[in-house]
This record gives C-alpha cells, structure tokens and sequence, in this order.
C-alpha cells in the first residue's frame, strides 16, 4: 500500500497524491524573499493554529481571509501544488506553510533566510493527533493497530520522516531567522504568544488588538471555521466521521489513549517544552537565550531518549 499512496523525496516519504514531480520542481526552483514568512511544523502540531494566527496578525485583526478563504489557499503549502496558485505574483509579505525538515529545504532558501515560525508539540501527543488522523484521511496508509503505528513513527516511516529528525534539524537552524514557540506556550498563554509572534513579524499591535487576534484563535472558536476545519474537504478525502480533523487541542490526550507499554513511562528522558514555558516567562523573550535552552535540551533528548524509547518499547513487544 506504501508504494501506491507514498512517493519518496530526500530520504521520507511524501503524499503523491498531494506532491508530485511538477510541484517538487517548483519549490526547489522557488525564488524566496527575504520578507517572506514560512510555517514550518511536523504533521499534527499546531499547523492551521498557526495559518489562522499569521495572517490575522498581519491583516492588523481583519477576519475577511481568515472567513472567506480556505487555509490551504489562504496559506498555501510550498512544495504540494504550489505551481497552481502563482506564489510570485503574490505582494509581499508572503506566507507558505511546509512540513519539510530541514535538511529537504531548497537552496534558495537557506542563501535568503525568510523568517521561519517553528511550531513543535510533545511526541507523544503528536502522535496520539498523528493517529486519529491517519484513520480518517484516505490518502495516508492505513496505520494499523496503535502499536503497529507508533513503531513506524518512532522508526521515521510516517509522512516527512522522523519527529526526531525534524525538531533536531530545525533547532540545529542556528543561521536561519526563526522564531520557536511551542504548542504547550501557546495553551498555556495564547495572547503572550500572539504577541510575540506580532513582534517576530514586525507588525505592532495594540493590547486591543492582541486581545482580539487572541479571542478569534482559541482553539473552540477557530475550531468552528469551516474555512479552517477541513470540513469544505470531501467526506472522501478525509472523513470526519471518523475522527475531527480539529479534534480537541489539548496538551496530554496521549493519557488517554497510549497503553501503559506504549507510554513508555519508565523510559527516563526529558522533553525540552517540559521546561520551556517556564524559562520563556521567566527569562522573557530573549530569542538568543531560548534557542541555547532549546539545542541543550534537545541535544540532550535526542542522543538519550530516543534510543531508549524505541529500545524499551521494542523490548516490551518481544
């Protein structure tokens, strides 16, 4: 089934229905501007939170393409179809949204360095997300059981690769204009981190405005726009009747839903977003110094954790 839905591009695979030669073409030739304002996310991380929030910011409040404009024409992704929709005669600024690691990016891309806004989520609600999702959208493989799934995520072998891989190399960004924020930072202070994400763009807002932008994108409300929800997308594509495409938007749903063997429990390893809400409102918003907790952490995690995890569950299974 992998072959038939899933082409592979640099090293992970991708969705041919979605991408293929002709779009793939187009972005590794896309010209980039240096004002230019990319999304980048893994699946299931905070992605159309985040093709809701920008542009809001940037029209200073105005809801007008947030409501009339489906998120994926609104926010288009780069690589997938991107030859459909003329992004050059787009005025600037322009906003792409991908889920590429890093080391997939163009060339043109790292010689511009466009501002780059990085979401990232806990592994294991990504995962949880990562699931509903695969049993609801008809272009995905079907995932099989949970533990059948989540032995293909922590391996690398879901759609663009390796969680790991993907956190790693875009921390590891260090030359590239790019603001961090975390969907657990955006729960827990929503209008901070609008604010913050204002200040990235270089778009001044007023507390009332901020207050505004925040009200439209809690999760509930964003949640009912169908330009948002993907319920304009054919039952046929992705059926909601199976799992909500926007389904709660909650920190530690995992719990409910991992086994104690797959919530690998007794596994000791530390996340970097455990801590960074508090060093965020602590140290404030000095980007220099988050980006240094943010590459301790992660190096960290990535040579202790993520052997041992796969290691330990590995062990559980035999």
């Amino acid at each position: 089934m992998t072959v038939y839905l899933y082409t592979v591009y640099k090293g992970v695979y991708l969705i041919k229905k979605i991408h293929n030669q002709e779009s793939l073409k187009y972005y590794e030739e896309f010209s980039f501007r240096p004002d230019d304002i990319l999304i980048v996310t893994y699946p299931k991380s905070g992605t159309v939170w985040m093709q809701e929030i920008v542009p809001l910011i940037l029209s200073q409040g105005d809801p007008v393409v947030v409501d009339t404009v489906p998120n994926w024409d609104g926010v288009p992704w780069l690589e997938s179809r991107a030859f459909i929709y003329n992004l050059d005669q787009r005025p600037s600024p322009r906003v792409f949204v991908t889920h590429f690691q890093y080391n997939m990016m163009s060339t043109g891309f790292v010689k511009v360095k466009p501002r780059v806004c990085y979401t990232d989520w806990r592994t294991r609600d990504v995962f949880t997300s990562y699931s509903h999702f695969s049993r609801m959208a008809s272009f995905l493989v079907i995932p099989g059981t949970q533990t059948e799934f989540l032995n293909k995520f922590l391996d690398g072998k879901a759609i663009f690769g390796s969680w790991f891989d993907h956190v790693k190399g875009w921390l590891s960004a260090t030359e590239q204009h790019i603001m961090y924020i975390s969907y657990e930072e955006m729960i827990l202070d929503l209008e901070a981190s609008v604010t913050r994400m204002a200040q990235f763009l270089n778009t001044p807002l007023d507390s009332e405005m901020i207050r505004k932008i925040t009200d439209r994108c809690v999760f509930k409300n964003m949640k009912k726009n169908k330009m948002s929800n993907y319920s304009l997308m054919p039952s046929t594509m992705m059926d909601q009747n199976v799992s909500e495409f926007l389904r709660k938007g909650i920190a530690g749903d995992w719990k409910n839903h991992l086994t104690a063997a797959e919530q690998m429990q007794d596994v000791k390893y530390t996340f970097v977003w455990d801590y960074f809400c508090v060093f965020y409102h602590v140290l404030g918003q000095s980007q220099p110094i988050v980006k240094v907790l943010f590459l301790m952490a992660m190096i960290h995690h990535d040579l202790k954790s993520q052997s041992a995890s796969q290691a330990q569950f590995r062990k559980r299974r035999t």
